[in-house]
């Protein structure tokens, strides 16, 4: 598993060295009755996922006398995973100086580290513990992407004590998303994904896995937040406070229904152990990662072809919108969009049919459709709005970028609004990096305590648009300033370069 420090996360994956920490045992069943067994493998072989009865079920907003009838039912569906690699040996070994007997000691017998008799040091095998769970009768089983990466064999413990190796079908880095495949002469028992929209903050949860290498290990807790986003692109986390440690990487999280609504993946630690602020993976993510793996053996995420920011309540009133909501279109590259006719400083405010609020969500819906669908996409012009029909491209394939056409300008330099901006002479060009063909105004000073520099401006961004119109020249720049003016705008939006990454800027406009 992944845990978060005061500067970054950790995994919740133990590591064991085959001579070090050792490895935990069989999961030890105990706590699963004869009857409960019965009734899970007879649900297997009607391929019925595991679940509680609705009497069993405790109300919603009623905290669960006892979780042990939930664990009871949901536990023959998860798994302790053990994965093997071979590492290189670390340069330096045990402390013991060179010649010493217990040199020749660890050396004769291979300790960890040292080198053999011959003088060489030997690759090594080391040991991964993490968790996961059965989806389905006939073995696909989910986990996360770093529990498995970069191993050589995969071993699935079940909760009886029985082990098989494991296949990978498929993984997804960016969502940290893995799926096993086992060859069971048995139909498996399995639990079904929930609707992870549905958790809400305060319901309780219930987390299984192998923290620690202990074997199977069961701790309940609320859901403390929810759309949390650490690192990702895609990422929609549930946060919970139940106990999630090392090892507990890839097992899942159930809500009182016996459905999984989350896979445990991190945690916010400044010791590497819990301590109540725990990340799982939102179903609703999982689950349409998996069924792509299920079906591809990878992910197939639709491509829209935009760079895009979030709208800003300043950038909303210098465009007269009525909300700051929406995803700004700061460039289109060659691809969907762009053969669609969708422009930079287009606000995007609804995709196939759903409204838009923010990048987040756009980046999120537009990687589950399906690519190569057509979808209506709704972009708000000028003030107007206009639906444009994209189909949608393969992210995992898109490539391609534009270039500007080339255009003169005419050499000089202003002050305004807190800022020197100047042409773009082949000097200048050169100074900063920019290609021959770049076009645009570019900052070379601003004011410590003026506008510009309050808004992030910083000497060396190419100022390419204002007032979402392009700019070459000083006298454009100024005409756009004076129409935002005299429109009552408080501020101009431009459209900046820093770094070739585009931007936009409300820049206030009062004298």
């Amino acid at each position: 598993m992944k845990s978060l420090s005061p500067r970054h996360l950790l995994t919740a994956s133990a590591v064991a060295l085959t001579m070090g920490l050792g490895i935990a045992g069989a999961q030890q069943a105990t706590d699963v009755s004869p009857e409960a067994s019965r009734q899970a493998q007879e649900a297997a072989n009607n391929n019925q996922p595991l679940s509680v009865t609705t009497d069993q079920a405790s109300a919603p907003g009623v905290m669960p006398q006892s979780f042990a009838d939930l664990v009871e039912q949901v536990a023959p569906a998860v798994v302790n995973i053990t994965t093997t690699s071979v590492v290189s040996q670390p340069t330096g070994g045990p402390g013991f100086p060179e010649g010493s007997p217990f040199s020749d000691l660890f050396r004769d017998f291979g300790f960890p580290g040292m080198p053999g008799p011959d003088g060489q040091r030997r690759p090594q095998r080391s040991n991964a513990l993490g968790s996961g769970f059965v989806i389905s009768a006939d073995g696909y089983i989910v986990t996360n992407n770093h529990v498995i990466d970069g191993a050589d064999e995969i071993e699935i413990e079940f909760y009886a004590g029985n082990t098989l190796p494991a296949e990978v079908v498929g993984t997804d880095p960016n969502t940290d998303v893995a799926l096993l495949k086992v060859k069971s002469d048995d139909a498996l028992p399995f639990v079904k994904f929930g609707n992870s929209d549905d958790a809400r903050v305060g319901d309780w949860v219930l987390a299984l896995g192998n923290p620690l290498g202990q074997g199977f290990s069961a701790s309940s807790g609320i859901v403390s937040a929810r759309n949390r986003e650490l690192s990702g692109t895609y990422d929609d986390y549930l946060q919970t406070d139940a106990a999630i440690n090392r090892g507990n990487s890839g097992g899942p999280l159930f809500n009182l229904n016996g459905e999984v609504i989350g896979v445990n993946t991190a945690i916010l630690s400044p010791n590497g152990g819990s301590i109540g602020i725990g990340f799982s993976m939102a179903a609703n993510v999982v689950s349409k990662v998996v069924d792509q793996l299920r079906e591809y053996g990878e992910t197939r995420r639709g491509w829209l072809g935009v760079k895009i920011q979030d709208v800003t309540p300043d950038m909303a009133e210098a465009l007269a919108l009525t909300a700051s909501e929406g995803a700004m279109v700061t460039d289109v590259p060659d691809g969907p969009a762009k053969d669609a006719g969708m422009q930079a400083g287009d606000v995007i405010i609804s995709f196939d049919g759903g409204a838009v609020e923010d990048t987040r969500q756009l980046v999120r819906r537009v990687a589950e459709a399906p690519a190569g669908e057509a979808v209506d996409v709704v972009v708000l012009r000028n003030g107007d709005e206009r639906t444009l029909q994209v189909t949608l491209g393969r992210r995992e394939v898109a490539e391609g970028t534009s270039n500007a056409p080339v255009t003169s300008t005419t050499p000089g330099e202003q002050d305004l609004l807190g800022m020197t901006v100047a042409t773009i002479t082949p000097e200048i060009a050169a100074e900063l990096g920019l290609s021959r063909d770049a076009q645009g105004l570019v900052v070379k000073t601003t004011d410590p305590e003026g506008v510009a520099a309050e808004k992030g401006l910083a000497p060396g961004d190419l100022i390419v648009e204002a007032g979402q119109q392009p700019v070459t020249s000083l006298e454009e720049l100024e005409e756009s300033v004076a129409a935002a003016r005299e429109a009552g705008r408080k501020s101009v939006l431009l459209l900046i370069r820093r770094a070739g990454e585009p931007r936009f800027v409300a820049l206030p406009v009062q004298e």
